[in-house]
């Protein structure tokens, strides 16, 4: 695939992404397209939004679950770029009128003291980068038609990012085992989803590792500052206007998402 398509494919997710409206899944397309392929799409993508004034905050990590990585036939998680305009604050009002098909996933955030790169970051060094932790829910959204999506289409698209919030609240990250965190999801204070950290790659920190060591392949590494969201402790749940989310922590604290049309 040459540059000019990659900047096309590109040009076509920021629009579908600004414009609010859906395309046709790149796999149909190009139905050859790499993983490497499309993550020079999610790149030109960044560049994009760059241009446009966006600036990075942090990074994503996604297909965290086996579940999810058996059904889009993977054996690893992806990632993506989280930038200051996805970021909404806890208590504002999500406008489902800026989104095209959203659902929310409850996950730990990272928040790091030090630079972390690989390769060779394991568990350990991850947790003494980390300056603390986080409750955050991402808000996931594709911008193409249906959630068609095969592993490129999602890797192309920022891995289907669309929205991050986190609460207030810094843990310090050796406070307890983040493998035995519990956490109950609810909506509209109905129980839709309950799971330990251990569900993230057996510790979310192995995310976090996982992540700055793939990006030492690309001379990337994880910036003192940023955000790094691990990856979804449960499936993802579908959301509507009028919907209010909560998740709860256990020795963590609680983040919550209220819906609007």
């Amino acid at each position: 695939m040459d540059d000019k398509i990659i900047l096309q494919l590109a040009r076509e997710l920021y629009g579908a992404e600004t414009g609010h409206a859906p395309i046709e899944a790149l796999t149909a397309r190009h139905p050859g397209i790499t993983n490497e392929e499309a993550y020079q799409v999610q790149l030109a993508g960044m560049n994009l939004r760059l241009a446009d004034g966006h600036t990075i905050v942090g990074k994503k990590i996604g297909l965290t679950s086996k579940a999810m990585q058996t059904a889009l036939g993977v054996f690893e998680p992806d990632y993506g770029y989280i930038t200051d305009r996805m970021m909404v604050f806890e208590g504002e009002p999500l406008s489902l009128s800026e989104l095209i098909a959203p659902k929310i996933e409850a996950e730990v955030a990272f928040v790091l003291k030090e630079d972390l790169a690989g390769p060779g970051v394991t568990v350990t060094k991850v947790l003494q980068a980390t300056a603390g932790l986080m409750p955050a829910l991402e808000i996931i959204d594709t911008r193409i038609k249906d959630w068609k999506i095969k592993i490129q289409d999602t890797i192309a698209d920022g891995a289907s990012i669309g929205k991050v919030i986190v609460s207030g609240r810094l843990i310090p990250a050796d406070e307890f085992d983040l493998r035995y965190m519990g956490l109950v999801l609810e909506k509209n204070g109905e129980t839709v989803a309950t799971a330990a950290g251990a569900a993230v790659l057996g510790h979310p920190a192995n995310a976090v590792a996982w992540l700055a060591n793939k990006l030492a392949d690309y001379g990337i590494s994880l910036k003192a500052g940023e955000i790094i969201m691990s990856g979804s402790l449960t499936a993802a749940c579908p959301v509507a206007a009028g919907d209010n989310i909560s998740a709860a922590f256990d020795r963590l604290g609680t983040v919550g998402a209220r819906f609007v049309k």
